[in-house]
């Protein structure tokens, strides 16, 4: 018999810790591989941990209510060793102390410069699972680890799939690996945290017997902390454009009804940014890239977060993965979908990860701009206010003349580290002239 250690898995980009909140097994309990073994939760989700190997929970290392650092283990596994053990066949007990992040596998396997046709581990050092299909796929195709580390997965936890390695076979040679030493761009927060300041102390504060004292639940905690850290990590500007929305507004009027009939759902907005800001992107693409030390990670998938107020004041990002492939009618029953499971508490986990660009509806809650914060380790994020009717001028062959329109200020906050004045306002104002030419007689 052999023991693994099962650890915290990572649930989405900036997380770093989760609290658990129910085991749904006990010590002595035999358990199936992916089978759900407890719940946790982080500031974004409530989800189940499966397990990765099967055979008996041996002993729980954390007890319902702690907060656990992604990585750190969770519990021991007995196995029947044969299917977790390394290529050399030796078992060995995991390393608890020279790891800061332990590997679940029962044995060590030495990684090399190339597979030389041995089998690729299950898991690496940097604590990456692979399936049995994917490790076939890199053993048949001479793809050694460090080469296998730099490959971008887009299942969950960040694991490579079979497309994903498919995928990288097919333009194969045209980016260079990253070092096996290097988590990959999906499985961790990118951006460098600086750890050698000191936290900033808050101001005392005076209390009297008049007042209330209300204690931050778990998200608002978790909330607070990735606000502070993305301002630590990213010197935010922001640049404001102002947009004439009357066509938009006039478009929407006209199908929102049709829309409503059809899907059952409403025709709101969101969609209509969604596409604007998709094509700003296309226009722009050194805006959808991310920041890991000293390099840029420009990505190539267009993974659009929005915003969603939830019932208890708190605020939640679901993803729109590779929303160009979507048009207006897609992205608007996506938004709905994902709006709506939101506020009911089942999203899953995974679609709350690989968020390459965000926006906030802040004129939903009737404010006109607003500077948002940026989700780490994304590098933009656009407010979208409230549409209100001005006066304006109009430019006519008659000359000019003043009318009432439909106009909405949109705010851009970028990293300055990597996004310059001229790229982060050409952005924003790109995104304008996009709304302001929408076509009205567009189809829905």
């Amino acid at each position: 018999m052999a023991t693994v250690e099962m650890v915290m898995p990572k649930m989405g980009e900036s997380i770093m810790e989760a609290t658990v909140l129910t085991w749904l097994k006990k010590e002595g309990d035999t358990i199936e591989e992916d089978e759900s073994v407890l719940e946790v939760a982080t500031d974004k989700v409530d989800t189940e941990v499966p397990a990765l190997e099967a055979g008996v929970l041996k002993q729980i290392l954390v007890q319902e209510g702690d907060i656990v650092a992604v990585g750190k283990p969770i519990a021991i596994i007995e196995t029947e060793g044969g299917a977790a053990a390394a290529d050399n066949g030796a078992a060995a007990k995991p390393d608890k102390q020279e790891s800061p992040v332990p590997t679940t596998a029962a044995a060590d396997t030495n990684s090399s410069s190339g597979n030389n046709g041995h089998d690729i581990a299950a898991r690496s050092e940097s604590g990456r699972f692979y399936s049995p299909l994917v490790r076939n796929i890199a053993k048949e195709e001479n793809i050694a680890m460090d080469e296998l580390e730099s490959i971008s997965g887009t299942g969950k936890d960040g694991r490579v799939t079979k497309k994903d390695i498919l995928s990288y076979l097919d333009n194969r040679g045209e980016a260079p690996a990253q070092p096996s030493s290097q988590p990959t761009a999906a499985q961790s927060a990118p951006s460098p945290q600086p750890t050698s300041q000191p936290a900033p102390q808050g101001v005392p504060v005076s209390i009297s017997g008049d007042d209330e004292i209300i204690e931050m639940d778990r998200m608002r905690k978790m909330i607070a902390g990735r606000m502070v850290d993305s301002k630590r990590i990213s010197p935010h500007v922001t640049s404001f454009v102002e947009a004439d929305m009357t066509s938009v507004v006039q478009w929407r009027n006209k199908h929102k009804n049709t829309f409503k009939e059809q899907e059952n759902g409403n025709l709101t907005f969101t969609p209509i940014f969604i596409e604007a800001v998709v094509k700003a992107i296309k226009d722009y693409p050194m805006i959808n890239v991310q920041v890991d030390g000293d390099r840029i990670i420009k990505k190539k998938h267009i993974n659009i977060g929005m915003a969603v107020a939830l019932p208890s004041g708190n605020l939640i990002v679901p993803v729109i993965k590779d929303a160009d492939q979507l048009n207006i009618r897609g992205l608007a029953n996506r938004v709905n979908d994902l709006a709506k499971r939101a506020r009911d508490g089942k999203l899953k986990a995974e679609e709350l990860e690989g968020g390459t660009f965000t926006i906030s509806n802040v004129g939903s809650f009737g404010n006109v701009m607003g500077t948002p914060i940026i989700m780490q380790p994304q590098v933009g994020i656009l407010a979208l206010g409230a549409i209100v009717k001005k006066p304006a001028v109009l430019e006519t062959p008659q000359g000019d003349v003043i009318a009432i329109r439909h106009k909405m200020f949109l705010s851009h906050s970028y990293d300055h580290r990597v996004v310059d004045g001229s790229l982060g306002g050409m952005v924003v104002r790109r995104v304008a002239d996009y709304l302001e030419k929408w076509d009205v007689k567009k189809d829905l």
